[in-house]
């Protein structure tokens, strides 16, 4: 062996170490961060639409980070079903983590995964191909109101 492979190799044998060290310390950093998060953040957003308001915690997942990374937005919020409303977003989030959940219930707001959109519930509701981005704070009567109108949803 050259002198030059030599150093390449040393190179190559110390750079290797040091990542089998290092990577104990960052796997255990992310222990605790289920990315698919049911838990609240300390996120919240409000959605304000025909001079009503109502506002939602975001759980602390990679979608509803994703969510609150792209606020303030203003966009159309509009009726969808008999049991939700609808916001069209100007590009789809992160689907890293996202899974299965249940105990769906009015209040919910979610994310559509094969569209794109966000789903706000204000009655029962199931559907496999969502995810659960947080919670309505208290109660969400401004979601009743028919028709379509322009929202802005920003971070408070």
């Amino acid at each position: 062996m050259t002198t030059n492979t030599l150093a390449i190799t040393r190179r190559r044998i110390v750079g290797g170490a040091l990542a089998a060290a290092t990577f104990p310390f960052a796997v255990r950093g992310q222990q605790g961060r289920d990315p698919a998060s049911q838990e609240p953040s300390d996120v919240r957003i409000r959605f304000t639409f025909n001079d009503l308001s109502i506002t939602a915690t975001l759980y602390d997942n990679p979608s509803a980070r994703d969510l609150a990374s792209m606020l303030p937005l203003d966009l159309q919020i509009e009726d969808f079903g008999g049991n939700e409303k609808i916001v069209h977003l100007p590009r789809k989030l992160t689907e890293e983590g996202s899974g299965p959940f249940g105990n769906e219930r009015p209040g919910d707001l979610c994310y559509f995964k094969p569209w794109g959109n966000l789903a706000l519930f204000y009655d029962d509701y199931r559907w496999d191909g969502l995810i659960r981005l947080g919670r309505f704070d208290g109660d969400f009567e401004p979601l009743l109101v028919r028709g379509a109108y322009p929202v802005r949803i920003e971070r408070i």
